[in-house]
């Protein structure tokens, strides 16, 4: 009998959240129990990535059953190139991100357990092929995150968690709109009722386009919101803000890929002719989020702030390649999800790393931390590189392919994202000279300074590791990427 991966992936981090929720008395027993149960989903992960057939097409370790019948609603899971990467960030983010959090004391149990099951709904987002059990993912992974900003967070932390919670719940809404939309129009062609995305995506080209058009509308803001993208991001920066430092790794670094997932694994094959006409919408809005973005990184004193503003512009990336429509641009586009996530995990570590150890991010504060923390400085200019596009790191091999898929489509409209590198240099090497380099300040106690913690260092390395081997080898996950994306370029007619 195969070894049932998916739904293991799920069992595990459901089965250490109760584990771990239970042990209130015990701090080090809950951490070791988060540990454990979020070390398991990533070795499947990784054996999951080796046992990927990628020249197969279509989706893999398929499970399917038939859960309510009357209303057309299955437990179906698979997944193909496109979730295979997004699966694996997942589970390693998860795993890091519990390590990162090893100096948690308070209500340590609750804030393990709710990463675990931030974990289970994300890779329920990831791998799920039934429109109601994507939902209901979807759907779980606001719980956990709202509490993660509201009992952990900063000082405003009431107020970030209500702002996160009501636009993003607000936008699923919509997006339900859209899925029951779905679900009733492949009724009426095929006479059955199902929220499969396969029997419903098979039906899509009869779909009228006036339909396609106002799903996909409905759709695209549920995502759009998710991802987020201007002008629907102003919970973003509140969020992050305010959020401890492991919420903010995995609301950057997971979270935020679902609106991107959801926009090339729903909207792009079930409404492609909405898509086609949503085109331009798609541009514009990720145009102004790329170079809005990077603008307001350079207004920023917060260090914590400035990285949030630079994953709306990074993200805005991200659309941009999708609404190429071609083969280079989308599978450019899932690169850059995948490289988002490694970086941004970096960037925020390090904001909490210079949080705990000089009490402040204000970066006019802070100056000269190079000569007494040189291991966290060096994280710190990697994730900073990294992020700016500097060659040899992943961001720079998935920016590049964007911009020239854009070029390809849209010729010398690339001018006003491209924009965005220099911006982005720009902000990122200031903020590096004032923060890492010059004179100490007399704000920050240079007697108490210290370097990173091992629980710290440890997830720092592995992450800009995986950096720069994806920088230097990008076929490593494009090689997933690519024989993926045969069926939804074929649908938008794309090259």
């Amino acid at each position: 009998m195969e070894l049932p991966i998916l739904s293991l992936l799920l069992l595990f981090p459901l089965i250490g959240a109760v584990i771990t929720f239970m042990m209130g008395k015990n701090p080090k027993l809950a951490k070791i129990s988060a540990l454990v149960f979020s070390a398991i989903p990533l070795v499947l992960s990784l054996l999951m990535l080796t046992e990927y057939v990628q020249t197969a097409g279509g989706y893999q370790f398929k499970e399917s059953f038939t859960w309510i019948e009357s209303l057309g609603i299955s437990y179906i899971l698979g997944v193909d190139g496109i979730s295979v990467p997004m699966v694996f960030l997942t589970t390693l983010l998860v795993f890091l991100a519990i390590i990162f959090s090893w100096d948690i004391d308070h209500r340590t149990n609750q804030y393990m357990g709710l990463m675990l099951v931030l974990e289970l709904g994300v890779l329920g987002v990831f791998i799920a092929l039934d429109y109601f059990l994507f939902y209901i993912f979807w759907e779980v992974v606001l719980i956990p995150m709202y509490f993660l900003i509201n009992v952990w967070g900063g000082p405003r932390r009431g107020y970030a968690a209500i702002k996160f919670f009501i636009y993003t719940h607000v936008a699923s809404l919509v997006m339900l709109l859209g899925i029951f939309a779905l679900y009733f129009e492949a009724a009426s062609v095929n006479g059955f009722n199902s929220f499969s995305m396969e029997t419903i995506n098979a039906v899509s080209p009869f779909f009228g386009n006036t339909f396609q058009v106002i799903v996909f509308g409905a759709l695209f803001f549920g995502f759009a919101v998710k991802m987020p993208s201007f002008p629907f991001h102003t919970w973003l920066p509140d969020a992050h803000v305010e959020a401890p430092t492991g919420g903010s790794v995995l609301l950057a670094g997971l979270l935020l890929k679902m609106g991107s997932y959801g926009v090339i694994r729903i909207a792009f094959p079930a409404l492609p002719d909405g898509a086609h006409e949503w085109q331009w919408v798609m541009v514009a809005l990720a145009i102004l989020s790329i170079v809005y973005g990077a603008i307001m990184c350079l207004a920023q004193k917060d260090l914590k702030k400035m990285v949030a503003y630079s994953s709306i512009s990074h993200m805005g990336i991200v659309m941009l390649g999708f609404a190429t429509f071609t083969e280079l641009g989308i599978a450019a586009g899932v690169l850059q999800m995948f490289a988002h996530g490694l970086i941004t995990a970096v960037l925020f570590m390090m904001c909490g790393v210079v949080q705990h150890k000089t009490g402040t991010r204000n970066i006019p504060r802070l100056g000269g931390l190079a000569a007494k923390m040189p291991f966290a400085a060096t994280f710190m200019m990697i994730g900073f590189l990294a992020s700016l596009g500097l060659p040899g790191m992943v961001g720079f091999v998935a920016e590049f392919s964007v911009f020239t898929a854009t070029f390809d489509a849209f010729g010398w409209l690339l001018l006003i994202p491209i924009t965005s590198v220099a911006i982005t240099a720009g902000y990122y090497i200031w903020a590096m000279q004032r923060t890492l380099f010059g004179p100490l300040t007399k704000e920050v106690d240079v007697e108490h300074l210290h370097d990173v913690y091992w629980f710290e260092a440890l997830p720092l390395a592995v992450l800009s590791g995986f950096i720069v081997l994806f920088g230097m080898f990008p076929a490593l996950v494009l090689d997933y990427i690519r024989p993926a994306l045969g069926a939804v370029i074929g649908l938008l007619g794309g090259i």
